[in-house]
């Protein structure tokens, strides 16, 4: 069920950057377009994946979603590493949306209102689901040079993604390098 909870997460955020008073309608229209792209069978496999993508890409910031994730070891880093990084946890963030577009399988969702929690916004949405409905929170940051709101975060079922993969790389870089992760998800990413 996680799996299906993470995919209809990925197509509500399958979205760009946002001005705050759109979040809601664009967050709507954009998972309508992503829907009839998923029910749409005249597209091979690929194709979908690189539309739905392409859709999604402009809705993240990477950058801090890759910063967040790393926590503290992100300021012990090289830049080169900070690169090398990013580019692998980014891969992988997108392998695994991929991999979890096969367990869609007509959903609904429902938008609640938009919050703001001091600087950022979180967008309360519901997977309604046959037996169960579950909550999923869409966490903005507002981007101030653009004048834009970006996902940094999602929550499913109250775990962050973000903590939780925070607490994955914790865990492996008690007893490896930050190059031994780094390697780590590019061969993941090269396997999937």
């Amino acid at each position: 069920m996680i799996k299906k909870i993470f995919l209809i997460t990925c197509l509500v955020t399958s979205l760009f950057a946002f001005e705050k008073n759109n979040i809601q309608e664009q967050m709507t229209q954009k998972i309508h377009k992503v829907l009839s792209i998923l029910k749409d069978s005249s597209l091979k496999k690929k194709q979908r994946n690189e539309k739905i993508i392409n859709i999604m890409d402009n809705s993240f910031d990477y950058n801090i979603m890759s910063m967040l994730s790393l926590g503290r070891t992100w300021k012990t880093i090289s830049n080169d590493q900070r690169k090398s990084f990013s580019k692998a946890f980014i891969e992988r963030l997108k392998e695994s949306y991929i991999d979890k577009l096969e367990l869609y399988n007509d959903q609904k969702i429902e938008i609640n209102k938009l919050k703001q929690n001091k600087s950022r916004l979180i967008l309360n949405t519901i997977l309604i689901g046959k037996k169960e409905n579950y909550p999923i929170d869409y966490k903005f940051y507002e981007n101030k040079k653009a004048n834009q709101w970006y996902i940094y975060d999602v929550n499913i079922l109250g775990v962050s993604i973000i903590q939780t993969y925070r607490k994955q790389f914790d865990e492996y870089l008690k007893e490896k390098s930050i190059d031994d992760l780094i390697q780590y998800l590019k061969e993941k990413n090269s396997k999937a």
